[in-house]
């Protein structure tokens, strides 16, 4: 399957199948970040089981502090 990420698309195996899956896969999952698929924020929460699907456009930040 084929998942855009970060404006990057990737080929993914059949048996990451959730939001969750995927970013740990891509070591995304880290604390401090955020997803959006399809231009609508996941929480974090929901994450393990909001299930892919061919084509979804993820958007993944990171929050840093600073000024």
């Amino acid at each position: 399957m084929k998942v855009e990420i970060n404006k990057q698309e990737i080929e993914i195996d059949s048996s990451i199948d959730t939001l969750a899956k995927l970013l740990a896969d891509q070591k995304l999952d880290k604390p401090g970040v955020a997803a959006a698929v399809d231009n609508t924020v996941v929480p974090r929460a929901s994450w393990p089981d909001y299930a892919l699907c061919e084509g979804m456009k993820i958007i993944v930040i990171n929050a840093v502090c600073g000024g």
